[in-house]
């Protein structure tokens, strides 16, 4: 759920409220959506199928929103970027595999987690970076660049660290993130710099329009497992609350080691912890099992309740 750039809002107090806003309500609707395909799975079947277009959609709006500030920012800070890329890309992965290990998680349920780990940055990072009182350029470019090259990242990765519990065809899911994750975010770019005058007066919609699709993948991914949630629901909360903590932590502390300052550790800890996992719930629908989605769909929801909690009280640590 990507909004338009804090640093842009006409004015502090604005930009507070719309962001808060955007991060308190996504969790709800997400908890909404997660009950709805609890309860009701009957009224989801089939809508495993349509998943992959939802998330072409929230990614349409993801790049939509792009400027060329953002690789701007790219060229003028390389270390940095480099540095939360590859931390991004290390951590979390690592992290849901040492998660599936200590656990013992199930086959379905381990993969699913390392999938999460393999995703690309979450698309509301920079929101709670900004909540964080973060380096905001730094967070917009790191989850740009993550998102682009998470076809040739995400794919092997998930195979190196996920084989093990189940075969893994990184062949076509790079397919599958070309056209449900690169495609419509070049799309959306394109938009932008074409129609840009036009652009700037929709963009107050596209973060609800992100987060109702979102919601709607979560509806779909837990209704696909509603009967295996009852008996695993513990395990897999666990299992998202350990990832997640951990990858936050662990992202603050590779920015204090790389000497970045306070505002891009704050970054780099939401630019690591937090994972696009519609992405990942995608993936793991199509190549895995709609159980193996449910680490996913947790994420979902966690991801946002754990950073808006972490950034409320890193801006207060900070004033």
């Amino acid at each position: 759920m990507r909004t338009e750039r804090p640093e842009h809002l006409s004015a502090p107090a604005d930009g507070d409220r719309s962001a808060r806003r955007a991060v308190t309500v996504f969790p709800i609707l997400v908890l909404l959506a997660g009950a709805l395909g609890l309860l009701f799975p009957g009224s989801f079947t089939g809508g495993s199928e349509a998943v992959p277009y939802l998330l072409g959609v929230v990614m349409f709006c993801m790049g939509i929103t792009m400027t060329p500030e953002d690789f701007g920012g790219v060229v003028k800070r390389p270390w940095a970027v480099a540095l939360g890329l590859v931390a991004h890309y290390v951590i979390m992965p690592g992290l849901g595999w040492a998660v599936a290990h200590l656990l013992d998680l199930p086959p379905q349920l381990a993969a699913g987690v390392i999938l999460v780990g393999c995703a690309p940055s979450g698309t509301a990072s920079n929101v709670v970076t900004y909540l964080a009182r973060g380096d905001v350029a730094l967070s917009v470019s790191v989850a740009t660049v993550s998102t682009l090259v998470a076809p040739l990242v995400t794919p092997p990765l998930t195979l190196l660290l996920a084989g093990e519990y189940l075969p893994v065809d990184a062949g076509s899911m790079v397919t599958d993130i070309l056209k449900t994750v690169l495609l419509p975010v070049l799309a959306g770019l394109a938009v932008r710099l074409l129609a840009g005058r036009y652009v700037e007066r929709a963009l107050p919609v596209l973060p609800w329009l992100s987060a109702v699709t979102v919601s709607v993948i979560v509806a779909v991914v837990v209704a696909g497992s509603a009967e295996a949630i009852k008996s695993a629901a513990a395990m897999v909360f666990l299992a998202v609350v350990l990832h997640n903590g951990l990858g936050l932590a662990l992202g603050y502390g590779a920015g204090r080691l790389g000497r970045l300052g306070e505002p891009a550790s704050r970054a780099m800890a939401f630019e690591v912890g937090m994972q696009n996992s519609g992405l990942a719930a995608s993936l793991a629908t199509a190549h895995f099992s709609p159980l193996a989605a449910l680490p996913a769909a947790v994420f979902s929801v966690w991801h946002n309740v754990s950073g808006a909690v972490a950034a409320a009280w890193l801006s207060r640590r900070g004033r």
